[in-house]
């Protein structure tokens, strides 16, 4: 959560200028909103605009998407692990 008397803000557009590669503000929102690989970017809105920190961004590159972030697979590989669950199933006799 963003400690706004104590870290750094930054406005949209400020936060994807120190990102490197420079993501889309669409980038950004999609990462305030809807997360990338389990993990959101932090903001706190003030006024009705979304603001993030630095530190906030460091929080969110150093998070590597783990125990708690959805594992994303294709349909082929969904239907293999439950065909192999299946499997194990059967072979335990359940």
């Amino acid at each position: 959560m963003i400690d706004i008397s104590s870290e750094t803000l930054l406005t949209m557009p400020e936060a994807a200028a120190r990102i490197p590669g420079r993501p889309s503000l669409c980038a950004l929102w999609r990462w305030r909103t809807k997360g990338l690989r389990g993990r959101k970017l932090e903001t706190v809105l003030i006024g009705g605009s979304p603001y993030t920190s630095v530190e906030a961004l460091q929080r969110f590159a150093e998070q590597r998407g783990g125990i708690d972030a959805p594992s994303i697979r294709s349909p082929k590989q969904r239907e293999r692990s439950v065909a192999k669950a299946e499997r194990e199933l059967r072979s335990a006799g359940i």
